[in-house]
């Protein structure tokens, strides 16, 4: 009864919380997308990490840390490539052009018809896996944890999952609609602070009851290493060359993640924030991955038949009445600052990118707005639908680490979206015929890739699928030419005209101009990032 009391006070916090952060019915296009640019680094910081963890973090990479140790937590630490790559070149040249969308920085640079090829891949991607997975995983940790308290609902396992994950969507669709932003935000400080006090917790349970830190190297000395032999399966210390690139589409390149550095006050506040998540991300690593090496530790080889029960084992056996409350929160609390993030970033690409765009040019702000609020309601039917059809494959194969098979269909997408940030950045002028080429080619160069070399580890695919891409664009845009964006200004320095009506002769841009921070003291902070990530795989390789 405790634990429940628990999970409602939750509920109704939250709630109460998001209604009064909704905005007003005449709320112009910043204010309800963007909380009127006025986001300060610590709910940048929060929000962003927030938005970041899901369910999967708990359940499929916590099986995955059961299965494979500590060479999980390189999908965790090495965020902070993305983040700083993010922090210095990105933001910067999005807050310098005043964008709303990312999609409206590739328009810019390289056309419509290629912004409108990425916005499309975006609106896809998220509202299908990107929602489906946050609600399947936030229901699937629910009812293994929390089946004794949820068989009110139906003793029916999958009856209870799909109620649940029905539920937890229609209610983060109902304040993301009234509130935009602003109160996603706001939920988000709570959410973030319940995930964190949940995860510590189980933490803190598990390495006590392996018997202390030290006994991480007595009992599981294999699972202690962040490389694994390059002909690994899943995790091979090869699969980073791919993560690099594939933490620029997550990182960089997702509006989801870039919505709050792109709100943000300032550059200075954006830049403070994001590396400030760059450090919570090695926390979230440790509360994500240390508990399944010590679950495994104290279980011993065969102690749990399907590795996503790792969480659900820790918290059913070693947690007390009341602390199974916060985690049950926690779960929620996962689900929901994905969830309601990613509506509101689907409202925001289909309201500027589509809607105002090519649909209603003359659209005022409460049209646009209006067209956001129903992107909600409709991608809220495509993300149940698709987390019931992962129910589905999840049923189908148990055994399976699940989170991998999800990072595959993604990065099936994310590749092409990493090729056309990439060149945007570091192209002066990119040839945007050889960038939409480039883009469209990488979903069938996955496909041959994976035909002809099937025990290509996924990660090093994506990797090579990018490179030859690039290398592509880039080398037809140096021989050929380029053009200026809409918009965009020729420069001196930026090309030699060789005619009116004739390509530009285009260069790849220098560390000095794609490099930019608001202060000397945020470029030192950054670097202490960078040399402590690269610590730490020296520490842990």
């Amino acid at each position: 009864m405790l634990d429940l009391i628990i999970v409602v006070l939750y509920f109704a916090v939250i709630f109460i919380l998001a209604i009064s952060g909704r905005v007003k019915k005449n709320a112009s296009i910043e204010e309800y997308f963007l909380s009127s640019r006025n986001l300060r680094w610590p709910s940048i910081a929060i929000s962003t990490i927030a938005t970041n963890i899901s369910g999967y973090q708990f359940l499929g990479m916590m099986g995955s840390a059961y299965l494979y140790g500590l060479a999980q937590a390189s999908l965790e630490i090495n965020a902070v490539q993305g983040i700083l790559i993010a922090a210095f070149i990105f933001v910067p040249l999005f807050l310098r052009e005043k964008v709303i969308t990312v999609t409206q920085y590739i328009k810019k640079r390289l056309g419509n018809t290629v912004g409108l090829f990425y916005s499309i891949a975006n609106l896809l991607i998220f509202s299908t896996l990107t929602l489906g997975a946050a609600l399947f995983w936030g229901a699937y940790a629910a009812d293994l944890v929390f089946a004794e308290y949820l068989s009110v609902i139906s003793d029916d396992r999958i009856t209870r999952i799909v109620v649940i994950i029905v539920s937890l969507g229609v209610f983060s669709a109902i304040y993301t609609y009234f509130g935009g932003l602003n109160a996603v935000v706001k939920t988000d400080i709570i959410q973030f602070s319940i995930l964190m006090l949940g995860g510590f917790i189980v933490l803190f349970v598990s390495v006590y009851h392996l018997g202390g830190w030290g006994q991480l190297y007595v009992k599981t000395p294999q699972l202690m290493h962040l490389y694994l032999p390059a002909d690994h399966p899943k995790l091979p210390w090869i699969h980073m060359f791919g993560l690099f690139f594939l933490n620029i589409n997550y990182w960089c390149a997702n509006q989801t993640i870039m919505q709050r550095s792109i709100a943000a006050k300032s550059l200075k506040e954006a830049q403070i924030g994001l590396l400030t998540g760059g450090l919570i991300k090695y926390v979230m690593a440790v509360l994500i991955v240390v508990p399944g090496i010590a679950l495994y530790g104290i279980l011993g080889e065969g102690g749990l038949s399907e590795p996503d029960m790792a969480f659900p084992y820790l918290v059913k056996t070693y947690l007390p009445v009341g602390l199974r409350g916060i985690i049950l929160c926690a779960l929620f609390a996962s689900l929901m600052s994905t969830v309601d993030s990613t509506f509101n970033s689907l409202s925001t690409l289909w309201s500027i990118d589509i809607y105002k765009e090519y649909i209603n040019k003359n659209a005022t702000d409460a049209q646009v707005v209006r067209a956001g609020k129903n992107t909600i309601l409709v991608t809220l039917v495509t993300g149940i639908t698709m987390g019931l059809i992962l129910l589905y494959v999840k049923f189908k194969n148990p055994e399976a680490a699940f989170t991998h098979t999800l990072n595959e269909l993604r990065y099936y997408i994310n590749c092409g979206i990493v090729v056309l940030i990439c060149t945007a950045a570091l192209l002066v002028l990119p040839n945007k015929k050889a960038a939409l080429i480039g883009f469209l080619s990488t979903g069938p160069l996955n496909i041959i890739i994976k035909y002809f070399a099937p025990e290509m580890n996924y990660f090093v695919r994506a990797g090579v699928v990018v490179v030859i891409a690039l290398t592509f664009i880039f080398l037809v845009t140096l021989v050929l030419g380029g053009e200026r964006g809409s918009g965009e200004e020729a420069k001196p320095m930026d090309m030699i005209v060789a005619g009116e009506d004739k390509p530009q002769h285009s260069r790849i841009r220098s560390w000095g101009e794609l490099i930019h921070y608001d202060s000397p003291t945020i470029l030192r902070v950054g670097g202490a990032l960078l040399a402590s990530l690269i610590l730490l795989h020296i520490v842990f390789h």
